[in-house]
């Protein structure tokens, strides 16, 4: 203390402390906005942000990452795990430290997931420029190459200024606690300013509440919203990751339990409703179900709550082909609420479905329609039982028989955490969710890389839950470096790791339009530049032991579930290597996806891919 009302720190130290003195809270529980914090030190932060983190370790817990987007990922999987009412920082130096936060806040800015980035920054005096690893701009001095992340930031600011902080500090907090634009909020901060010193008002310090809002639907909208619902006869509801935000799983099962509307679900939604619920369709889109698609292509209105409508989700504009459907969308961001020309409920999620429910009293989908959808989805029961069976227990596993035997294995309160390659196409036709956050799909930015450290955010978040990473070989090489950190924290992971020898997904898509699998393999190349066939040999199992993890491999079916449930079992990091059967043996899409061909070629399967693709896109509708 230095004089009556003021306390004289550093800037890094007063930030630090005000991060410790954030909350939120809804419905009357009270969260840590920011639980703690990621970081990677070098000379942009060492002496600021991570001397303070020092000096305040009893209030603010301290991660150390081996990888700055890995830190990124591993706070998202934190802030999706607790519906978005706590997140976690990450602290990085100036240079590759900070340009390598770019891609974790593209992701979590596209998925409206909040995390706190503090990238260290040149001396705000210029007393050293140029710096060591700062970006030297001919005519713009204050630039540098944290400006980057103002595209993927939801709020920036430069703090050139102590005093700086008390105005930015408050602002960044509301940006991370508002549940409509919530996302990546980057502070950067010179290195000189970190350690300066300044007469900090006490009131800065105390505790500070941010209420998140449960705001209900205007009047108005909403009886346009019944009326369209009571004028429906082929209603559907697509399911977003909103629904689970908001904590709104029970409000949509209650109203379709009323009304008997049935659910699709995106790649975020998935387990709105539990997979058993008679009105659960699966997944809808691209990587959808046949009974969600099906149902989709012949809706009148559709009901989309807590969803962005990417281009899967609509199978790129093509799915919903009834020539009168109309879309309603409850949304609390009014950006995604007014998509495809709906009829908004620009409200909370939980607000908003409860309202629809009270509204809707005594209205119900005609039998037929329930009778309809119903059958549908007893028919793709069967096909998902059958993809998932392995009859054999001694064969080699195809992919969808590592996911039967993971399902059988797996408690209805795990969390399986998934963002890219063939498996997440994979898993939103075939996976049955059992509880709301069991299915973690990262499918907005589907950023190779994300599931282990995403897996430590969970396991962070939910202490004493079964969380399992599944990746593929291509995913594991991008980014296998925070098994470390889980070894050094003990936290219990379970890693699938699935050797099918290159980007099983990608390769397809290739194929498929006409690039015939080029560079999607891994394999030995003769001097001609063609693959020989042979398998490189690569023993990423051997890695990720290196690493500190208990490897287990399976080679059979058999194999396969001892591992499974062995690593349930486990309290150490522990890893399930299984190489899968070359035929995959997964459902075909449901739906097209616009990935357009080359116009001409003189390659024959270029020229027979171009025909597919102008017939396909031929359907597509702007529904205006």
């Amino acid at each position: 203390m230095s004089a009556t009302g003021t306390r004289r720190l550093t800037t890094a130290q007063a930030l630090v402390r005000f991060l410790a003195a954030q909350y939120t809270e809804r419905d009357g529980v009270r969260h840590r906005l920011i639980a703690g914090t990621w970081g990677i030190f070098g000379h942009g932060n060492v002496a600021g942000v991570g001397q303070a983190l020092v000096e305040y370790g009893g209030v603010m817990p301290f991660h150390q990452g081996r990888n700055e987007q890995a830190m990124v990922h591993a706070a998202v999987g934190y802030a999706r795990q607790l519906n978005r009412l706590s997140a976690q920082a990450v602290t990085t130096s100036i240079g590759p430290g900070a340009t390598n936060l770019v891609t974790g806040a593209a992701l979590a800015t596209v998925n409206r997931l909040p995390v706190l980035l503090l990238p260290g920054d040149y001396f705000a005096s210029h007393a050293a420029d140029p710096l060591l690893q700062q970006l030297e701009h001919p005519v713009e001095a204050d630039v540098s190459v944290n400006d980057a992340l103002r595209p993927v930031s939801r709020y920036f600011d430069r703090i050139g200024r102590p005093e700086a902080l008390l105005a930015s500090a408050p602002r960044a907090m509301r940006v991370l606690a508002d549940p409509a634009e919530t996302g990546a909020v980057t502070l950067a901060l010179p290195q000189d300013v970190q350690a300066e010193a300044f007469d900090w008002p006490e009131e800065f310090f105390a505790d500070r509440v941010w209420r998140v809002r449960r705001p209900a639907p205007d009047p108005e909208e909403l009886t346009e919203a019944v009326q369209a619902l009571r004028a429906a006869r082929r209603p559907l509801i697509v399911a977003g990751g909103g629904v689970h935000h908001s904590e709104a799983e029970a409000a949509l099962k209650a109203l379709v339990d009323a009304t008997g509307i049935p659910v699709a679900s995106t790649q975020a939604g998935k387990g709105a409703l539990r997979h058993d619920h008679p009105a659960d369709l699966g997944g809808i889109g691209h990587t959808g179900t046949a009974a969600a698609d099906d149902l989709a292509r012949t809706a009148d209105l559709v009901i989309g709550v807590g969803t962005r409508y990417s281009d899967f989700t609509t199978a790129s504009g093509t799915l919903f082909q009834d020539p009168h459907v109309r879309f309603l969308n409850l949304n609390i961001t009014a950006f995604d609420a007014h998509k495809l020309a709906a009829r908004t409920l620009v409200c909370d999620a939980r607000a908003g479905l409860t309202a629809l429910t009270e509204a809707l009293s005594g209205h119900r989908v005609p039998s037929s329609y329930e009778d309809e959808y119903r059958a549908g989805r007893t028919r793709w029961e069967e096909k998902v039982r059958a993809a998932l069976r392995a009859d054999d227990d001694s064969a080699v596993p195809t992919q969808t028989q590592v996911l039967g035997a993971l399902d059988e294995v797996v408690g209805d309160e795990d969390v399986v955490i998934n963002a890219a390659g063939s498996l997440p196409g994979d898993l939103h036709k075939l996976w049955r969710s059992r509880s709301p956050r069991q299915y973690h799909l990262e499918y907005g930015y589907s950023c190779m890389g994300y599931e282990i450290p995403a897996a430590l955010g969970v396991q962070q978040a939910a202490p004493g839950t079964a969380v399992w990473a599944l990746v593929g070989d291509g995913t594991y090489l991008m980014n296998p470096t925070e098994i470390v950190t889980a070894v050094q924290e003990n936290l219990p992971v379970k890693l699938v790791l699935v050797q099918n020898h290159g980007y099983a997904s990608i390769g397809g898509l290739s194929e498929s339009v006409g690039a015939e699998r080029f560079g999607t393999d891994y394999r030995h190349r003769a001097a001609d530049g063609t693959f020989t066939g042979a398998p490189l040999p690569v023993d990423l199992a051997a890695n990720a032991a290196s690493l500190g993890m208990d490897v287990l491999r399976a080679k059979t079916v058999r194999e396969l579930r001892e591992a499974l449930a062995t690593a349930r079992a486990a309290t150490r990091p522990t890893c399930v290597h299984v190489e899968t059967a070359a035929a995959r043996d997964a459902l075909p899409a449901e739906a097209w996806w616009d990935v357009p061909v080359a116009e001409v070629s003189a390659r024959e399967p270029v020229n027979d891919a171009r025909a597919r693709y102008e017939h396909a896109v031929g359907g597509r509708r702007h529904h205006l």
